[in-house]
Parts: C-alpha cells; structure tokens; sequence
C-alpha cells in the first residue's frame, strides 16, 4: 500500500513523499514536486512489485557511491581527456568522503553535511609569496558549486543510463548563491598603453598573444597550447581541439591578428609544432612573467589574463553582438556567463536610439 505525505521546506517549497509496504518486499520510497509524479510512480512501483517485476532498487543497494564515480571518471576518460582532468579532482574529493556509501543510502542529509564542511575548507594552492594570503581564503561559493554539478551529473547518468538510481538526490540541494561575475576591461586608453607595452617585451610573441585573446576571447590554455595544425590560413580560422567545455570550437582570423600570425609563421621552429614553444623537449612558454611586467609597464590595476577574455566580450557587446553571438563566440553552452556583459550591450543600444532620435528629429526644433 502506498502511502503519500505532503512536505513544506522552510523556504515554503512543497513536496510529497510516497512510502511503500507491500508484504513480501522491502519498504520503499520516493519523492517528487508534483503530487500527480508521486501517484503515478506508487502505481508504477506497486505494480511491479505484485507481478515480481520490480529490480530497480537492487543495484542501488549493491552499488557503493565510489563505484558509480570509477564508472563515470572512465566513460567521461573516453570523451575528452580534458573534462576528465577536470573533473577528477572534485569527484575524488566526493570519493573520499562518501564513497564508502551505499547508494540507496546515500540521502540529501549526508550530501549537505559534506558540502558544509566543502565549504570551509583551505584552497590548496602553491602558497608562495605572491599567493600566501590567497592560499589561507576558503574554497568559493561558485567552486562548491562546481562540485556540486559534478557529481549531480555523475548520479543523472546512474538514473537515466545506467539504472543504479531511481532518482538524483542532488536535485533537492540549492545551489549557493554566487556573485556576479568580474568584468574588468581594458578603457581605449589601457588598451593602447598596454599593447605598447607588449611591443616592447623582451618575450616577442606577447603582442600576438595578446592580440589573439583580445580578438578571439579564447582563455590562455587555449591560446598557449596551439599548435599549427590548428591554424588554417586559407580559411582563416583556428581550430580549438580541446576546450574547457569539452567541444571543438572555431576561433575567426581577421585583421591584425591574422597578420601577426602569418608573421610569426615564418619564424616558427620546425622542431615543434607548437605555435609558442619553449625549452627540450619544447612545452608551452610560460606567459607570466613577460605578461606581469607588461602589465605593470602599462600602469594597470587589478588586471589578469583572463581579463582580455572579459575585454573581447565587452567590446563585442559595446558593438552590437547580442547574448547569443557572445556566448558562441566564447563557447559558453548557456547564456548565463554572459549576462554580465548585457549592460554594456544595453548602453550601445540606448546610444544608437539617441542619435537616431537626434537625427530624425532635428528639424522638429
């Protein structure tokens, strides 16, 4: 027989947990948003149940939540090595602290309890001088987050794939609140002190470097680890193979940055075919320290790397480019991480309705 309980959260969200004893079976139960889920799945289940059909929770009480990460860490190995470099450490740390669990145990009371104690902990950074007050800083909202996606995604799998579990515990955990995000770029005056300063470098590639960020929006992983395979002159274009989202995306050549590249072709080492290599046997050149002094040289504050990638995006929204084109250029899957730009866009807008107002209706003065 089933049994149904209506749940209201202190935040006022309704739910219906449906418990079911049925002689000769182990009590189960489930719960859902909707009343009409939970009715249909007592249904499902109890039938089941009554004509010896129902396996479902065997595997989640077999299965440990180690297990189903093994599993998932080696299918996502198969996709893309990137994603798995990724996501390993934060489902190792998941592993760690309940992998000992069995799945059908595994309750949102436990998730939480880990995700708190997540949330407290030290960031584990290289604490030298530079970074030593930055390494005793707490991991942040939006990285508890991140671990939280990543084993929701790991446990969607066992549901819809797999069939470990009957549903996904972690789509009961809100998400914590995270800040909007940074959108510091360069003004017209820092950007022309700092390309300066790059001409300038004793590291040469710099200025194409930076170019190449501030024209395409690409991340710097993507930009150092380029290799001339990836360039195609006669269509061009740049080939991302392996990004942070785990697709192929295509970066557009033009302009300047098309002329630096076919300039810097001519002096590429023909013992590597990495665009920007360094030392035997030849890996990416290390950008720091040639981009922290022209940073300095140029006289800017608070300004990073990625802060090119911010200043691509915000200049695309200065002129015009809507979310949509934004985030395909970027190679965001969601419109969310572009939203912080929408104010820039918005001020464009409102500038070309005033000079068209200004235009048109002049001679009504």
């Amino acid at each position: 027989m089933a049994y149904f309980e209506k749940r209201v959260s202190p935040s006022g969200k309704v739910s219906h947990r449906v418990l079911i004893r049925l002689k000769g079976f182990p009590t189960d139960s489930a719960t859902f948003d909707r009343l009409t889920d939970a009715k249909k799945w007592a249904q499902k289940t109890e039938t089941e149940m009554r004509e010896r059909r129902y396996f479902k929770t065997s595997e989640s009480k077999n299965r440990t939540l180690g297990e189903l990460i093994d599993r998932y860490l080696e299918r996502v190995k198969k996709q893309s090595a990137k994603r798995h470099k990724d996501l390993k450490p934060m489902l190792t740390w998941w592993k760690e602290e309940l992998g000992y669990a069995v799945l059908a145990d595994l309750t949102k009371a436990k998730i939480v309890e880990k995700l708190e104690l997540l949330s407290k902990r030290k960031k584990t950074r290289t604490p030298d001088a530079e970074k030593a007050a930055k390494a005793e800083a707490t991991i942040s909202p939006a990285r508890v987050n991140r671990y939280m996606a990543a084993l929701s995604h790991c446990m969607t799998v066992a549901v819809n794939e797999w069939e470990w579990l009957e549903n996904n515990p972690m789509r009961k955990i809100t998400k914590n609140k995270e800040p909007r995000g940074r959108t510091r770029f360069l003004s017209d005056e820092e950007r022309k002190a700092f390309l300066e300063a790059c001409k300038a470098s004793y590291y040469k590639p710099l200025y194409l470097i930076v170019v190449l960020a501030l024209s395409t929006g690409a991340r710097k992983s993507e930009i150092m680890n380029l290799r001339w395979p990836d360039v195609d002159f006669q269509r061009k274009q740049i080939i991302l193979h392996e990004t942070k989202n785990g697709e192929k995306r295509v970066l557009p050549l033009a302009g300047l940055a098309l002329e630096l590249m076919r300039e810097h072709g001519k002096l590429r080492d023909l013992q590597t075919d990495l665009l920007f290599p360094f030392g035997k046997p030849p890996k990416p050149y290390e950008i720091r320290p040639p981009f922290e002094r022209a940073v300095k040289e140029a006289g800017l504050k608070d300004f990073r790397f990625h802060d090119l990638r911010h200043s691509a995006a915000s200049y695309m929204a200065m002129n015009g480019a809507s979310p949509a084109e934004i985030a395909e250029v970027l190679g965001h899957k969601t419109l969310q991480m572009v939203k912080r730009y929408a104010h820039l866009s918005e001020a464009h807008t409102h500038s070309v309705v005033t000079s068209m107002n200004n235009k048109i209706f002049q001679s009504m003065e």
